[in-house]
């Protein structure tokens, strides 16, 4: 298994755009021309479907809730399920934006073998990806730590709505609600949140997601390592490849001989062992890249 290890949460570095952008978009058409691709996307391609992430260069600082606390403290895991209880339905609203309907748009061309993402928001489901590897799970489902009971957000949102009544309306009154990237909402009270056990076996609840410090499922690994092994070239789009459950399948592709481009907002990890790496907008650059291919429209 991969483990999500903790690191200093502080925004990456301004950068400028690279001021080319349309001719390295022309240089991942090129790249992508005739090749299979594999495509592993991070939170820089859902901010503009109005998700925050952590390391943008206009992210305010914000230190993710652990595993260890989540589970190790009762008042971390009410604190989490309080600001979760108002942010997952921000993030079920939300709808993908250009970059999602492209890469969707290039699997069913063929472009695209399929897609690893690291969010946790669903977008490329609802884009219409369908060979798809949600590494660190999403925020839709909920599962018990004791007995391994899933079940929908949906199901445990009217449960709290139950248990909470007029939570929302109290903290939405005070003023807007900050959106965090992991399906909550930042909060500064919460002491008066009522959380509830799993109802099968009274166990701790949590979202099917991997916390910073937990271990990602090896089958979800195993899939991944699959795709990039099927696939001629590794497309990394929105991510610094901070983390290393991430960062991983640059280093294999790499070691594999295969080409690597990065598309990003500032730099990446992969910095120096990228083929190609193009310092833009997400939308911008697969929108570029998408008029340089020979069958586009």
């Amino acid at each position: 298994m991969v483990r999500i290890r903790e690191t200093a949460w502080t925004p990456a570095e301004r950068t400028e755009a690279d001021p080319d952008l349309p001719d390295r978009a022309a240089a991942l058409a090129e790249l992508l021309r005739g090749r299979r691709a594999v495509v592993l996307t991070g939170a820089g391609i859902s901010t503009p479907s109005g998700i925050p992430d952590y390391r943008g260069p206009d992210s305010p600082g914000r230190t993710p809730m652990t595993f260890q606390q989540f589970v190790g403290d009762p008042t971390y895991r009410r604190h989490y399920w309080a600001r979760n209880h108002l942010g997952w339905r921000h993030m079920e609203a939300a709808r993908p934006n250009a970059a999602h309907l492209l890469l969707a748009d290039w699997e069913r061309r063929g472009l695209v073998t399929g897609v690893i993402t690291q969010n946790v928001d669903l977008l490329h489901l609802k884009a219409g990806n369908r060979r798809l590897v949600d590494l660190h799970g999403t925020y839709a489902v909920v599962i018990c730590l004791d007995c391994g009971l899933r079940q929908s957000r949906w199901a445990l949102h009217e449960q709290l709505e139950r248990l909470n009544p007029g939570f929302i309306e109290r903290v939405t009154s005070r003023g807007a609600i900050e959106v965090a990237p992991d399906a909550d909402a930042v909060l500064a009270e919460t002491s008066d949140f009522r959380m509830v056990d799993c109802r099968a076996c009274s166990g701790v609840l949590k979202p099917d997601i991997v916390y910073f410090g937990e271990n990602v499922p090896a089958s979800r690994v195993h899939a991944a390592n699959d795709l990039v092994d099927s696939s001629d070239v590794l497309v990394v789009v929105g991510s610094s490849l901070t983390v290393r459950s991430g960062y991983r399948f640059v280093r294999r592709a790499v070691t594999t001989g295969t080409p690597v481009a990065v598309v990003n907002r500032g730099r990446t990890r992969a910095h120096g062992e990228a083929t190609l790496t193009i310092d833009g907008d997400c939308v911008e650059v697969l929108e570029l890249t998408d008029a340089a291919l020979p069958h586009h429209g």
